[in-house]
């Protein structure tokens, strides 16, 4: 089995690799390709690669290259984890939209339009690439904002999953909580990328004893605080939504909070010079500790289920993922993507039936989907009206004055990787 990772330079990568290796029972990889136009990282993150293979007895080779075509050759899979931009624009995205009085953030509001609008016809031009060189081969895409990423994809007919590790975080948090292993928690997870809420804890799987209600009482402060939310907020509600929701629920908190204090991606740039130095110790050959605070917790291990599934020949396996709704939500289209719960197997996922959510919930959920849409196709075509109304569109902004401020930022400071601007 070979699998290609786009962007196998990322910091991130060695958290993946540990996954692989420890997991090479369940991923049995024959051949894998790191794959980055970032030769000094790719080379210090490639090295500590073989290391933690060597270190685990991992038999697996472990290539790396900057030549896209070469490096999908033949793989099942591919992975994307890129970033336009770098930190840089990360940054950027993080540090604007405050001017206007709106959250920074890099997934979601203005700053998550303005790394659509960066990713998008790049991870498509990636995509028609791996098509060339291996139809079959499935596209797993972790690059934010995932959902619109891979509606993006599976508009153009790839064969394409998206994932997140927001849904996994929570179900090992949950089960550390309930004294449970992880295998007997199912999520009643349901919404979009960034934007979901746990509306059921089942022990055992789909349809099994709802913990929900056990879970807040005796342990909402825990998982409020996780959240930053006030433990009120979860009682008041009865579910647990994902700590995305805070830009929504706290919005002029946060702002507030943001404009005060070193943005996340400054603290990112530099854990990541740290991590850097790190790697390129040739005596490190396990993951550092550090590298926990750079986010994507679980990633590797819900990365390494749903590779399996997608390329084994087993039993479907249940697991969250981001995926054409085909009347999952029915209020939605069904061409937009939800993230749900799923049976995945080789042919790929087919969400599993949800509740559904109530009203305060789904309009969130329609409101942003309708923002997607507009997002969508103003990475997809371009055009300074195009990303107004994206802008006006969402809900964290939703200000004609605002729109039109965050527009012209927006492109004043992404001239160089929008060709149209």
């Amino acid at each position: 089995m070979k699998l290609a990772v786009v962007g196998g330079g990322s910091t991130y990568t060695p958290e993946l690799i540990d996954g692989f290796a420890r997991l090479r029972d369940t991923l049995p990889i024959g051949e894998l390709v790191l794959i980055d136009p970032a030769a000094e990282r790719l080379e210090l993150i490639g090295g500590l690669a073989r290391r933690i293979f060597a270190r685990q007895g991992h038999p697996g080779l472990i290539t790396t290259t900057s030549d896209l075509d070469a490096g999908v050759d033949g793989a099942d899979a591919v992975l994307l984890q890129l970033r336009v931009g770098g930190q840089a624009a990360r940054l950027r995205d993080e540090t604007w939209p405050l001017e206007c009085g709106c959250v920074g953030q890099e997934t979601t509001g203005a700053g998550g339009l303005a790394k659509a609008l960066r990713t998008v016809p790049v991870v498509l031009g990636i995509a028609e690439r791996v098509r060339r060189a291996n139809p079959d081969a499935w596209i797993i895409d972790f690059t934010n904002p995932v959902g619109i990423v891979t509606r993006a994809l599976l508009q153009a007919g790839h064969k394409a999953v998206g994932l997140c590790n927001v849904a996994i975080a929570l179900q090992r948090k949950f089960a550390a909580l309930l004294d449970l292993a992880p295998a007997d928690i199912h999520l009643d997870h349901v919404g979009l990328n960034h934007l979901t809420w746990e509306l059921g804890v089942r022990r055992g799987g789909p349809g099994g004893e709802d913990l929900l209600p056990r879970l807040l009482a005796d342990h909402g402060g825990a998982v409020a605080a996780d959240l930053r939310l006030p433990r009120a907020v979860l009682d008041r509600l009865g579910v647990v939504p994902s700590y995305y929701l805070r830009y929504f629920y706290a919005h002029d908190e946060v702002v507030r909070e943001l404009a005060t204090k070193p943005s996340r991606a400054a603290e990112v740039a530099a854990m990541e010079r740290e991590l850097l130095a790190l790697y390129g110790d040739p005596a490190l050959d396990e993951k550092p500790a550090l590298l926990a605070k750079r986010g994507g917790a679980f990633y590797s291990e819900a990365a390494v289920d749903l590779a399996a599934s997608l390329l084994g020949d087993g039993a479907p396996a249940v697991q969250v993922v981001n995926t054409r709704n085909n009347g999952t939500l029915p209020f939605l289209p069904d061409d937009a993507v939800v993230e749900v719960q799923a049976r995945v197997d080789g042919s790929g996922p087919v969400p599993l039936a949800v509740p559904r959510p109530d009203p305060l919930y789904a309009g969130l959920i329609s409101h942003v989907t309708a923002y997607e849409d507009l997002a969508l196709d103003a990475a997809l075509r371009g055009g300074r009206d195009r990303v107004f109304r994206a802008l006006l569109a969402h809900p964290l902004v939703g200000q004609f004055d605002r729109a039109e401020g965050l527009t012209d930022r927006l492109l004043a400071h992404n001239k160089e990787h929008l060709a149209w601007a």
